[in-house]
């Protein structure tokens, strides 16, 4: 039997490690945090008592630490080994407060690749609790809450209920805002780009085509049209030739955001999905510790790394590198993200860990390889004009790869996509004439800066100093959740955008016009109106939590508290007492806010045409203020038409708004008419409802369109099968593709294939879903829309879509037996403590209805 127990936070790190110990070690999992600050009702920190935190073991961890305790009981001593980084350090703390562990002799060993050799000299290396790393996570969790717990109820008062803000979520909602409203004041300005494809004689004396440019743009068609002009009838000679060695060197290996970066770029990942990927690599042993801001790597690696190099390319191909992280703060881990064994070229289980295991693989190796080596050449053409003068100079440049270097294994991405690869020119030497194929003047336009992308606000965020490597997934996770609905993730069609071309070929000069597409995203994060209204209500009674430098060194006073240099309630103490102050001062004066803005006056009625948010957080035009309705009348709304927003509408886009509910037709004696509701555009049809395609616009939607959407209603409403005399119908949903059957929804899981289902899969499902359901409910009363259900972690009441926790007994948790034997009455006392006030209306008397009743009912 083991004599010891080691603790680690994932299962699937449990598993792992425990191939490396011996039979001394039994290895168990927290599956995370096992404590947490009080949610609910309460702040869960008393800020009157130096912000003593009040923890609390969450239900579902409750059989969770009844087992820790029970293995704990039977072994002689408790190792720890969660993750290194601060969150890490406070799971064992928290292990140590709840299993009654002395954090002062407790051993706890860190690593940071999970291999046999790193765990048993981690294991011949322990040390104990960091109480300096758990303080200044503690302080981050305790500062969070409380300027979280503040300032979202401080915008449900001021702008609407379910919103919340944060420390660093709401700056990093601000830098979206500032982006969007950038690219909204940028003035877009057309200028002309002249380039000219000569012919010249390679090497093997073939003739081929390459191009120059000139260095000067022009500002309207009159200039470059002028220039062009001075080039009817010129000599081309070349000036001067610039032949310059040149080396590129390799990236360092990937941090957290690196990596979160060039995912996005290669994979097409998004920051979560990278980290969660991540994850598992880390868990089974194929990489280091995935949340690191460290480019470090240690020696066995870089010692490793060149004997896979000599071995795969050469000895040529192999340079020693000692990279250096340029951050003082650098805290989270001591080495950069890299392959655990470098021979393994492929690892990782299914397609997502094998594509990113690569990436990370080639990065680490090219980091260790031989610059590569180029030759960038340089060629000035000097143009001679009839008149004898000359009109400007023109410019070609290329480039030869001499050594490919790092470059045979990885090349970093780039956000950039307008950066154009340089090909080779031909030989060419000063004073050699050419020949002019074509000149073109080509109208461009200035771009404005690029929307963020995850990646790419990640690399903001680090930049600017604000969170840290474990901190940048969820902070672009909860930004964008729906119920708050910040910001989206969204890609948008451009519009067409015509453009002038000059061409100067044969000596003549000809005009002509192109089209192109233009404003086109991918993507890309847009704020919402909703985002943006809470940005400047922030901004304007909270300049200093929004302001990017305060915020960043808030991080570096948690680093301090890492570095024993702060207690950490004194700087909590700091920030708090005039944050709270603020936040009450806001609470008394502030107005409430809703991004009213007036666009002017309806043509038709004379009324006020105005924009703002309405109490269901959606954007809506408005038309007639108070004064200028009748007794009883209300005003006119309509939803805000896609694509517009409250600060940009215009007042014609507004008007253009009630165009809807809009009547198409007639179809078998119904009306058939358009309409954009809470869910978004649709078609109705009769009493029916049928959502419009994604991307549809309802205002351009024709009665063609509108009854093909019918037909493949349809199609789609046509039973697939018949259950009990009962027909079985299709359908999609927000939560995917179902199978509707009386008032049974079953979800179509991805192993069938929708489209193709069949009459059998249809009732399998369904008999699987009757059979859930039956197993599902201990007691219910339908009417009354409560239920005591079975659940993962024991039974629980259910109360409309609320779920509350049953009360604990001496011997533990309520069992299902004893859950059988509770009245309505103790049900809803039950519920009423959790939810004071919620019965103050009588209800109507329901009879209960249990597992057996409901069986004997089928």
């Amino acid at each position: 039997m083991a004599k010891k127990l080691l603790i680690v936070e994932s299962p699937a790190k449990a598993k792992t490690i425990e191939k490396y110990l011996g039979s001394d070690f039994s290895v168990k999992s927290s599956y995370g945090h096992i404590r947490d600050l009080e949610k609910g009702n309460d702040l869960g920190v008393d800020v009157n008592n130096h912000y003593l935190p009040n923890y609390v073991i969450p239900a579902d961890k409750y059989k969770l630490v009844k087992d820790l305790k029970e293995a704990a009981s039977k072994v002689e001593e408790v190792w720890l080994a969660t993750d290194e980084d601060r969150e890490g350090e406070a799971i064992s703390w928290h292990l140590c407060q709840v299993l009654g562990l002395d954090e002062r002799t407790t051993k706890r060993i860190v690593f940071r690749e999970i291999t046999k050799p790193a765990i048993q000299k981690a294991v011949t290396q322990p040390r104990t609790v960091d109480i300096n790393l758990v303080n200044a996570q503690q302080a981050r969790r305790v500062l969070d809450r409380l300027v979280g717990w503040e300032l979202s109820g401080l915008l449900w008062k001021k702008v609407r209920g379910q919103l919340s803000a944060g420390r660093v979520q709401s700056v990093a909602v601000k830098i979206v805002v500032d982006r969007e409203r950038e690219i909204k004041q940028f003035n877009i300005t057309p200028y002309f780009k002249v380039t000219a494809d000569f012919l010249a004689p390679n090497a093997q004396g073939k003739t081929v085509t390459f191009r120059a440019e000139s260095p000067t743009r022009f500002d309207d068609v009159a200039g470059a049209e002028a220039f062009l002009k001075n080039c009817l009838g010129a000599a081309y000679v070349v000036d001067k030739v610039e032949v310059k060695p040149t080396r590129r060197k390799p990236a360092p290996p990937f941090t957290t955001s690196t990596l979160q970066q060039e995912a996005s770029r290669k994979l097409g990942f998004s920051v979560s999905r990278t980290m969660s990927v991540a994850q598992k690599l880390y868990e089974e042993g194929h990489i280091t510790y995935m949340r690191t801001d460290s480019n470090n790597l240690s020696e066995t690696a870089i010692q490793a790394m060149e004997l896979e190099i000599v071995k795969q390319y050469g000895q040529k191909y192999h340079q020693a590198r000692r990279f250096k992280t340029n951050k003082d703060n650098a805290q989270e881990a001591h080495e950069a993200i890299r392959p655990t064994y470098v021979e393994n070229t492929l690892a990782g289980n299914g397609r997502d860990e094998q594509r990113l295991y690569e990436l990370i693989w080639k990065r680490a190796m090219a980091s260790q390889m031989a610059d590569a080596e180029l030759e960038k050449t340089t060629v000035d053409i000097a143009i001679s004009a009839p008149s004898g003068s000359r009109p400007g100079t023109l410019v070609a440049e290329g480039e030869v790869l001499k050594f490919d270097g790092f470059l045979k294994v990885y090349l970093e991405g780039t956000d950039d996509d307008e950066e154009e690869a340089k090909g080779m020119l031909p030989p060419m030497k000063s004073g050699q004439k050419l020949d002019l194929d074509v000149m073109t003047a080509l109208e461009r336009y200035t771009r404005p800066p690029a929307r963020y992308t995850e990646a790419s606000l990640v690399k903001k965020l680090e930049e600017l100093g604000i969170g840290r490597p474990s901190t940048y997934a969820p902070t672009i996770s909860k930004i964008m959740e729906l119920n708050r609905g910040y910001v989206t993730k969204e890609s948008r069609e451009g519009e067409e955008r015509r453009f002038q071309i000059l061409t100067l070929k044969n000596n003549a000069i000809s005009k002509s016009e192109g089209k192109e597409i233009t404003g086109t995203t991918k993507n890309v994060l847009y704020p919402s109106d909703m985002g943006m209204i809470v940005c400047d209500f922030l901004d304007q009674h909270f300049d200093k939590i929004m302001d990017y430098g305060f915020t960043a060194d808030i991080e570096r006073r948690f680093d301090d508290i890492a570095d024993g240099k702060v207690d950490w309630t004194k700087m909590i103490d700091g920030f708090y007492r005039p944050f709270h102050e603020t936040v009450e001062k806001t609470l008394k004066e502030a107005d409430r806010v809703s991004g009213e803005r007036i666009l002017g006056t309806d043509p038709e009625t004379g009324r006020t045409v105005l924009v703002r948010m309405s109490s269901l957080g959606k954007p809506v035009v408005q038309i007639g203020t108070g004064d200028e309705l009748v007794e009883k009348e209300k005003p006119r709304y309509a939803n805000l038409k896609s694509g517009t927003s409250l600060e940009s509408v215009t007042l014609q886009e507004a008007i253009e708004s009630f165009a809807l509910p809009k009547t198409l037709g007639e179809f078998e004696g119904l009306e058939v008419s358009v309409n954009s509701g809470r869910y978004g555009p649709y078609i109705k049809f009769g009493e029916q409802f049928i959502s419009l395609p994604k991307g549809a616009d309802p205002y351009e939607t024709t009665m063609d369109q509108a009854l093909e959407l019918i037909s493949a209603k349809k199609e789609s409403d046509r039973p697939v099968a018949h259950f009990e005399g009962q027909p079985v119908t299709k359908g999609k949903g927000r939560f995917g593709p179902f199978l509707k059957w009386t008032d049974l929804y079953v979800n179509v899981p991805k192993s069938v294939n929708f489209d193709l289902i069949t009459e059998k899969q249809a009732i399998e499902l369904i008999e699987s879903k009757i059979e859930k359901e039956a197993n599902r409910y201990i007691q219910h009363w339908p009417e009354e829309k409560i239920s005591i259900e079975n659940g993962r972690w024991g039974p629980y009441i259910k109360f409309g879509k609320t779920m509350v926790s049953l009360p604990k007994l001496e011997g533990g948790k309520m069992t299902a037996d004893q859950c059988r034997t509770l009245e309505l009455a103790d049900v809803k006392a039950i519920i009423e403590k959790e939810m004071p006030g919620i019965f103050d209306k009588k209800a109507k008397p329901a009879k209960a209805t249990g597992k057996a009743s409901k069986a004997k009912k089928k």
